[in-house]
């Protein structure tokens, strides 16, 4: 029996490591010759569209889908343990608690898998309640419990038995966006304070910048980019990843040319980031005097967003006109004429 202070198998060193992993169903390749690191603590993002492989990546680290490749923790192979020896934890969108256990008997089911003894795991169940913010809800039947309640009583059976790994499949999916955004911001105090290595996939970009410090896009069953969520997002570096990413602005090279930036000759587009756009006359400053000029444009649309709108231009330029959406909090009338001033470098290339 484990000591309440001590993970309940032994963590190991070296994090995990995914050898050009590949899942195949019949004629067709899930998961095609992934490679992926994972540092212990490390939180990394898993995103990409439906059907690009994300689950069944997933799936296959821990040992639920069978897969060529390699499956490693520091320098010892897990590809051929079972499941529970890999002491990797899971935490599904469909949350499956026990309904005839309340919630302290529901987060000692892995405890006691692992022959935790009695007061340990009395212990621990304190611990990783007080974790999630559910100290005082032990005795609650599940079903008393909100969406958000029973997502945080699956973490918490998740996080007790102390996995060196957490993996996470769309965890926050079925939830009202509201809810989805608070909880996201939780789950990553959850995970950072607890020191757990996890693997998050989700569809939902939002979540994943506020849940992770890395961004794995996936496409096609392989990585497209990989990287520091803040970086990924500011240089997307392929077209694919910056409109997935949500960049509006991906102009082909003689467009951008046309509008006045400078765009290197092995480009394939230019990503024209949202702070790069002032609408002279309408935003606080005029922008930077350093900008690359102005242009005219008109209005073609505006989408009323909360605290922002989404507007939508028409913009002149010396190769015809361009349409470049920009986010503002207040948005001038559709229809109307405005001037732009562009910030050069608040630019991305891509390249094919």
């Amino acid at each position: 029996m484990s000591a309440i202070g001590s993970p309940v198998g032994e963590a190991g060193v070296g994090g995990l490591c995914v050898e050009d992993l590949t899942v195949r169903f019949g004629s067709v390749t899930a998961v095609d010759g992934v490679t992926l690191a994972v540092s212990p603590g490390e939180i990394v993002a898993l995103v990409g569209p439906s059907g690009c492989g994300k689950s069944t990546l997933l799936r296959a680290v821990a040992g639920l889908q069978p897969a060529d490749g390699r499956v490693l923790w520091g320098d010892v192979d897990l590809s051929t343990e079972r499941v529970d020896r890999r002491r990797f934890g899971l935490m599904f969108q469909d949350h499956a608690l026990f309904a005839h256990r309340d919630v302290a008997e529901n987060v000692a089911f892995g405890l006691r898998m692992a022959g935790v003894g009695a007061d340990d795991r009395a212990l621990r169940i304190r611990e990783v309640l007080d974790l999630v913010g559910l100290a005082t809800h032990g005795d609650r039947s599940i079903d008393t419990l909100s969406g958000g309640e029973a997502q945080r009583v699956a973490l918490a059976r998740s996080l007790a038995p102390r996995p060196r790994l957490l993996m996470l499949d769309e965890p926050l999916g079925s939830l009202d966006r509201t809810l989805r955004d608070r909880l996201a911001v939780d789950l990553r105090r959850i995970l950072a304070s607890s020191g757990t290595a996890a693997i998050h996939v989700t569809h939902d970009q939002e979540e994943a910048y506020a849940v992770a410090d890395r961004l794995v896009v996936m496409r096609d069953g392989r990585i497209e980019r990989d990287g520091p969520v803040a970086e990924v997002w500011a240089d997307p570096r392929t077209e694919f990843v910056a409109r997935f990413l949500g960049h509006h602005n991906v102009l082909e090279p003689e467009t951008a040319r046309a509008l006045g930036f400078p765009v290197p000759r092995d480009a394939s587009g230019l990503v024209v980031r949202e702070s790069a756009v002032t609408l002279v006359g309408h935003d606080r400053t005029d922008g930077p005097e350093s900008g690359s000029g102005r242009l005219s444009a008109v209005v073609a649309d505006v989408r009323f967003r909360g605290a922002i709108s989404r507007v939508e231009l028409s913009v002149e330029s010396p190769a015809g006109p361009v349409s470049l959406a920009v986010h503002r909090s207040r948005a001038p009338a559709v229809g109307e004429g405005v001037v732009l001033r562009f910030d050069p470098g608040e630019v991305a290339v891509l390249r094919s």
